[in-house]
């Protein structure tokens, strides 16, 4: 199978994660780009930030169109993220790639398990009315995530504006691709000159793919209980995490 194909492939489905489940997307390309495409973690991460911050965008268009977008509380969560994000983006070029690995690996691992948990939606704090000390935690701990592991955190924004906000599932999916899209950006902007070395070629085609998927993964959401997609998407998550683990320590 060519690399062409490989790309289109893996890019619908991160597009199909992206926009069914407002993130996830992320977590599934950098695997993809290592492990079938032949990218070291490194490169990895880079390509993966341009993924996912152009797919992320194109999908935020789309759920903004139905209303499901948050954007002033969005907006806040979000630039609590910011400068997190820079600052470990900075920091994710320098560390050894078996390290970038295991800790890919162990955070996918947990948000597989937290996603198999029982919902709580509205049960948690944020049913009483949101804390902007927590969320802005929240904020600042997924925009670290996005920079130093090249993800966009969607996995665990979604979560978090559930029970730390209060958001309904459908708002919290559109203000996560939000969230998505502002770290992306500051982790983007802070590796610079690291995006020089990208394999356009392999990138494109996977962007395209991934951008058209979200289209589509968005309607699947309306049709598709959440609860289905999200144990489906937990189980992929622990064979990635697994299969990572083991890469990292031999």
């Amino acid at each position: 199978m060519t690399a062409l194909v490989v790309a289109l492939i893996a890019g619908a489905l991160v597009g199909l994660a992206l926009g069914a489940l407002g993130g996830g997307g992320s977590i599934l390309a950098v695997p993809a780009l290592v492990y079938l495409l032949g990218f070291t973690p490194a490169a990895a991460t880079t390509a993966g930030l341009i993924i996912v911050t152009a797919t992320s965008l194109t999908a935020l268009y789309a759920h903004a169109r139905t209303g499901g977008v948050r954007w002033k509380t969005g907006a806040l969560f979000a630039a609590a993220g910011l400068l997190p994000a820079a600052a470990a983006g900075a920091v994710a070029s320098r560390l050894p790639q078996p390290v970038l690995t295991a800790a890919f690996a162990a955070v996918a691992a947990l948000a597989a398990v937290s996603m198999l948990r029982p919902g709580r939606a509205g049960t948690g704090p944020g049913a009483r009315g949101a804390r902007p000390a927590k969320a802005a935690g929240a904020g600042a701990g997924l925009g670290a995530l996005t920079g130093l592991l090249g993800v966009g955190g969607g996995f665990l924004a979604v979560p978090a504006l559930v029970t730390v906000l209060a958001f309904e599932m459908r708002a919290a999916v559109g203000t996560s691709l939000l969230v998505i899209s502002a770290n992306s950006l500051a982790s983007l902007a802070a590796r610079g000159a690291t995006t020089t070395g990208v394999e356009w070629a392999v990138i494109g085609p996977f962007t395209g793919a991934a951008i058209l998927g979200a289209w589509d993964g968005r309607r699947l959401g309306a049709k598709v209980t959440g609860a289905l997609l999200q144990r489906a998407f937990a189980v992929v998550l622990l064979i990635v995490a697994a299969l990572m683990l083991v890469d990292a320590v031999t």
